[in-house]
């Protein structure tokens, strides 16, 4: 029996705590760059990191090993250490606690990365909360009462 290889696209999305504005343009390719590090560290491949000061998303490949939950755990968990190692705050930096995460065809994979490579222009009309509830009735996850 020959073994298959999985390919298992994710696109996580998770905010700071309280949903505070601490991703400053000053400071935000670092971060994204620590996500980055983050998620190489857990065995996944990361296609491309994006975000706004309060949320982050990101698409990658999540390893035939690992569970999404303890990917995002891990990834959080290392972030917020290593933002708050690094002193780039003046306050404590932190993740809430939830995510959001969908998988994604291989033949959809460039649309989530071009979704998400445009975060700041979907965002001038739109809130994380108002995009999270878009995101999830576009995956099924709650009905769509739109249309």
């Amino acid at each position: 029996m020959s073994h298959s290889k999985v390919r298992i696209w994710i696109h996580a999305v998770f905010g700071t705590k309280y949903r505070e504005a601490q991703i400053l343009p000053s400071i935000e390719s670092e971060i994204h760059q620590i996500l980055f590090r983050q998620f190489v560290a857990y065995d996944c491949y990361v296609d491309c990191i994006n975000g706004m000061p309060d949320h982050v998303h990101t698409l990658f490949l999540l390893s035939p090993k690992k569970s999404v939950s303890d990917v995002i755990g891990f990834v959080k968990g290392g972030s917020s250490h290593e933002v708050n190692q690094s002193l780039m705050l003046p306050s404590k930096f932190a993740w809430q606690s939830g995510y959001s995460a969908f998988s994604v065809s291989e033949s959809k994979a460039v649309n989530v990365r071009r979704y998400i490579e445009r975060q700041k222009i979907h965002h001038l009309g739109n809130n994380f909360a108002e995009e999270l509830e878009w995101l999830e009735r576009m995956n099924g996850i709650v009905p769509d009462t739109h249309g």
